[in-house]
């Protein structure tokens, strides 16, 4: 809790939460269409009565087309049943849903803006032939990895960066702000959630003292904070203190598919010279000032040398989405001297509206070419078909695949989804750990003492399909030692998932998880 000898710095009253969250929730959406669907059977079943028949007939056959056209589809299998479902049971809605989330309605512009953008940055960051000739013929296959991301955007691979682990938040909160100390050129701040409190009133003094100096200070965060985070309009109250400020995909009343796709990305870029990354968001609970589901465990990543030039792409090109003349010059050509750190470092981002799912792909190729041990944590274990075959594919052919998951859950569905896969993942040799003190954020994934992905793209569907992501793949770097040592010391305060313990598991995230399994890809 607050020391109460502690100012905290606030540009605003804290707010509550609103009900808008709920207003553009794809609950509220297939709640209403289902209520329609309902409406018009009720008001049309007295005239409609003798061509009942024919409207069964009617009905099958159209069912059966959107089966064909599902089964023909190129989204993920786990997906396609779950479109399948509910089409099935719910004809209208459900295909009134669908034409919803296929039509892009409400993002096409942005989706032809991102990809606009990603073009005109394919090669704003030359691969240095160098680092690639060192790793051709890499038995590990991280050359192939590398060419893999090469086609996908602009993310080379780096050698000579320094890279720092934090296993807890608290930790890396320090980092940050001594880091935002040193800053004389420019700042670029990109999280997910901003929370006023302790740990954001710390940075947001820094930040402010930085503008007056002179400092190029930019902030972004997800709209979504403005639902029960921030109040509306917190980008003005910014830009009164000097701070270049935006609000990704800010929530206003109309309907549009563009709200499912949020900025889930946490990037800080210091100079060119320093960049963060990981799970931490700037609230409290991050650095354990509050405790709303108990010690809350997350990591994150500091990277100082070449590299740190990707995270600055990264941030330009959501920034630049609004922008009539989007600018990447000079900050994505700076030279950055060479630290002389072992490893090779590759920062990338995931986009949702690509169709390429970089994070997945990345993750997948780690349990594919492990040959000691995967390790892993994440705060959420919501699986489609391929990552859950590759974790038990893994484990079946001896490599030792471990997961920590929370003990205490921030959402009791998405808790019950992941007790949904223990059985089958258990059975084929995958380790479960929960954390007993409360709740995992990090997002981590350690292979072979040799590679480890730290960054925000968790084991569930929002993240691999649904949101813009960020994350730095790591080989052969001194830091990994520190992230396996972080794994193997948390632990050591977890409970172990076994077939017992999951018949033993309550009767209400049984049935939870049975049921949301169905919609899973749609949360």
């Amino acid at each position: 809790m607050e020391n109460q000898n502690e100012t905290v710095f606030r540009l605003a009253k804290p707010v509550k939460k609103g009900i808008l969250r709920l207003v553009f929730s794809r609950f509220l959406i297939i709640a209403a269409l289902l209520i329609l669907e309902v409406l018009i059977l009720v008001s049309v079943s007295r005239w409609l009565k003798p061509y009942i028949p024919y409207l069964t007939i009617l009905q099958t056959v159209f069912v059966l087309a959107m089966v064909l056209y599902l089964f023909n589809n190129s989204m993920s299998t786990s997906a396609k049943l779950t479109w399948m479902l509910i089409i099935a049971v719910l004809p209208v809605p459900g295909t009134m849903l669908l034409l919803f989330v296929q039509t892009n309605l409400g993002h096409r512009n942005i989706q032809r803006r991102v990809e606009q953008l990603v073009n005109e940055t394919k090669t704003a960051i030359p691969q240095d032939p160098a680092v690639t000739d060192s790793l051709r013929g890499d038995s590990d296959g991280t050359d192939d990895l590398a060419c893999y991301m090469s086609r996908s955007g602009c993310f080379p691979i780096y050698s000579g960066t320094e890279t720092v682990y934090y296993s807890s938040g608290e930790d890396a909160f320090a980092a940050m702000l001594e880091a935002l100390d040193t800053a004389k050129e420019y700042i670029f701040l990109e999280f997910f959630i901003i929370e006023e409190g302790y740990m954001w009133g710390k940075i947001l003094e820094t930040l402010i003292r930085k503008a007056s100096e002179g400092v190029d200070v930019r902030v972004m965060y997800d709209g979504m904070c403005e639902l029960n985070k921030l109040p509306f309009g917190y980008t003005k109250l910014l830009e009164e203190h000097g701070i270049a400020a935006k609000t990704f995909a800010p929530i206003i009343p109309v309907l549009s598919s563009h709200y499912n796709y949020r900025d889930h990305r946490k990037i800080l870029v210091i100079d060119g010279l320093t960049a963060f990354t990981g799970g931490v968001n700037l609230a409290d609970e991050y650095i354990n000032r509050t405790s709303p589901y108990g010690h809350w465990k997350d990591t994150a990543l500091r990277l100082r040398g070449s590299a740190v030039r990707s995270f600055a792409l990264l941030f330009l090109q959501m920034w630049n989405i609004e922008e009539t003349e989007p600018k990447f010059l000079p900050w994505t050509e700076r030279e950055v001297p060479a630290k002389g750190a072992s490893g090779y470092v590759m920062p990338y981002g995931d986009c949702p509206l690509d169709g390429d799912r970089v994070g997945e792909t990345v993750y997948m190729d780690l349990l594919y070419r492990a040959n000691d041990y995967v390790h892993i944590m994440t705060p959420y274990l919501i699986l489609d078909t391929e990552l859950r075959t590759a974790l038990a594919y893994a484990a079946q052919r001896g490599v030792d695949v471990a997961l920590i998951l929370p003990g205490i859950p921030d959402k009791k569905v998405a808790y019950a989804l992941a007790k949904s896969h223990y059985k089958d993942l258990v059975s084929a040799g995958v380790k479960l750990y929960e954390y007993t003190p409360g709740f995992i954020h990090a997002k981590v994934c350690v292979s072979d003492s040799e590679k480890a992905v730290v960054g925000t793209i968790n084991f569930d569907y929002r993240s691999l399909y649904h949101h813009f992501e960020c994350a730095a793949y790591m080989y052969k770097t001194d830091c990994i030692a520190n992230i396996e040592a972080d794994f193997q010391n948390t632990l050591l305060k977890c409970r172990a998932v076994t077939l017992e313990t999951i018949k033993q598991e309550k009767a209400f995230y049984k049935i939870m998880g049975w049921l949301a399994k169905f919609i899973a890809p749609l949360m």
